[in-house]
C-alpha cells in the first residue's frame, strides 16, 4: 500500500495535461480579445465607408 501511495505522489502525467489545458485556455482568451478589438475596428471602418458611399450617391 505504501508503494502505491509513493507511486501516486510521484506520478506527474496528469500535471502535463493540465498545463497544456491552461496554455490552450490562455491562448483562447488572447485570440478572443484580439478578434473583438478587430471587429470593432472593422465595424467603424465599414460604417465610415457606407457613409461616404451614401454621400456620393446623393450628389
Amino acid at each position: 500500500m505504501k508503494n502505491l501511495m509513493v507511486r501516486f505522489m510521484n506520478d506527474e502525467s496528469g500535471a502535463t495535461a493540465i498545463e497544456y489545458g491552461l496554455i490552450a485556455a490562455g491562448i483562447s482568451v488572447v485570440i478572443i480579445s484580439a478578434v473583438e478589438g478587430l471587429g470593432d475596428t472593422l465595424d467603424s471602418t465599414f460604417v465610415n465607408i457606407d457613409g461616404k458611399i451614401q454621400a456620393a450617391q446623393a450628389e
